[in-house]
């Protein structure tokens, strides 16, 4: 176990999410090979027709031994109507979340109307914002590039996503223009506890929000998506405040998604983000679909604490209440960790439960094993029961450290890479040894390398 002693890995956590910086540009400007070029390795899906790019991506970044985050953004739908508005609402949606914005112009083509549109909302905006001339891939496109300066957005940062060229003097303008610290940290002593309503169009969550407020604060409405932006509120419950998000309901596939559902969808996942915990609302009364399960997913990859509550109970009868364990059985083995409750958020009725579900949500997604500890246990779980040998060799854990929470990582220091099914194995048995009630687990192997003679 010596070995390992001088492995770096960080101790403590890093409170609070790292600075944003928000990539925006007309379609095929080259914003996804930009990205590309920032984060160092070839992530961003890059193809030469526009639109390539739907989702918005996050990617973690290093700059001068700074961290950040860039969010590859996309979304123009070549079929949709009213190209100013999409340009309008796109460029909303990746300023709302950013504390910076990389805005990519084509300085072979120089500025167009589109770029116009999005430069008014950039300065309504108020953020700083960076401007970058893409595909200056030599001189004479270099002084072209200069012709951006009539945007009035400063000084044009002449770059070659494809090539290096000028990507240091924009990275460093990049990080004048980011905050050198977070302006919020999830870990704030006395903080409200941000909580993320989450979940499929007319499941409740205006509903369950107005009474957990005790007032109608939100719109509610039969008519499915009703809430298209994210609604912050601070609510007292059981003696504190906790600042609850409510979302637009996920409706599609974020990348089939048209119109204002689309940057719906994309609030919904920056609420997601922002919170500590999501209460995933199910209509009790339909079938677990697969946007429930992509909406879990969401939850679970944003590293998030998550309690599932189930809507509607008081119409649910014997018969359904049959098939909808069946269902969840089926469907919701992988997050049998997450709290469940039943709520009718109509009446009112259980939903005090609401309050010690996300306690015990909480306390699981902070929840830190001491590494003596952690060795002790994963020694005993080896010995007991060891990985199955394959093509003649069994690798082993040798050592195992804790270095974050929010969620619990771990980190496993192997002989060998382990079956994705053993690796399964030791988180049952992290959580049945240590609970971790209601969040996620990540688990990082790092086999050893072998040594050369």
């Amino acid at each position: 176990m010596t070995e390992y002693d001088d492995a770096s890995v960080p101790d403590e956590q890093v409170t609070g999410p790292t600075p944003v910086l928000a990539v925006v540009g007309r379609p095929n400007v080259g914003k996804s090979t930009l990205v590309n070029r920032i984060i160092g390795r070839r992530e961003a899906v890059v193809e030469d027709r526009p639109g390539v790019t739907r989702d918005r991506v996050s990617y973690d970044a290093t700059w001068n031994g700074r961290a950040f985050t860039v969010v590859d953004t996309g979304g123009w739908d070549p079929d949709a109507r009213g190209l100013a508005e999409r340009i309008a609402a796109q460029a909303e949606v990746a300023v709302s979340l950013a504390d910076a914005v990389l805005f990519v112009v084509d300085a072979t083509v120089g500025i167009t109307d589109a770029d116009e549109a999005v430069v008014r909302i950039l300065r309504k905006s108020g953020k700083p914002v960076v401007l970058a001339a893409n595909k200056t891939d030599d001189q004479r496109t270099e002084a072209e590039a200069y012709g951006l300066w009539n945007l009035g957005l400063g000084e044009p940062y002449p770059v070659s996503a494809l090539h290096g060229r000028g990507s240091g003097d924009m990275l460093d303008a990049i990080l004048e223009a980011l905050p050198e610290s977070p302006e919020e940290s999830f870990g704030e002593v006395g903080g409200p506890r941000r909580i993320a309503i989450v979940g499929k169009p007319n499941v409740g969550k205006s509903s369950l929000l107005n009474k957990l407020a005790g007032e109608d604060r939100v719109v509610v409405d039969n008519v499915a998506g009703t809430t298209v932006d994210p609604v912050d509120e601070l609510i007292e419950l059981g003696g504190r405040t906790w600042r609850f998000i409510d979302t637009a309901g996920i409706r599609k596939r974020v990348k089939e998604a048209s119109g204002h559902e689309y940057y719906a969808s994309l609030r919904t996942s920056t609420a997601i983000d922002r919170a500590e915990v999501a209460v995933l609302v199910l209509d009790a009364e339909q079938t677990i679909s697969e946007q429930d399960m992509r909406i879990i997913q969401t939850v679970r990859d944003a590293g998030r604490a998550m309690i599932i509550a189930f809507n509607k109970w008081d119409l649910v009868d014997e018969e359904r209440r049959y098939y909808l364990e069946r269902e969840i059985e089926r469907d919701l083995v992988q997050v049998q960790w997450a709290p469940r409750i039943n709520i009718t958020a109509r009446t009112g009725w259980h939903v005090d439960r609401l309050v010690p579900a996300l306690d015990k949500a909480l306390e699981g997604w902070e929840t830190r094993v001491p590494t003596g500890a952690l060795n002790t246990f994963l020694g005993r779980l080896v010995g007991e029961h060891p990985h199955p040998v394959r093509s003649g060799k069994q690798p082993k854990i040798l050592f195992a450290t804790q270095p974050s929470i929010a969620p619990p990582t771990f980190i496993l220091f192997t002989s060998g890479k382990l079956d994705a099914s053993y690796e399964r194995f030791v988180e049952r048995r992290l959580r049945e040894q240590f609970g971790f009630v209601g969040t996620p687990i990540v688990i990082q192997q790092r086999p050893r390398e072998k040594r050369k003679r």
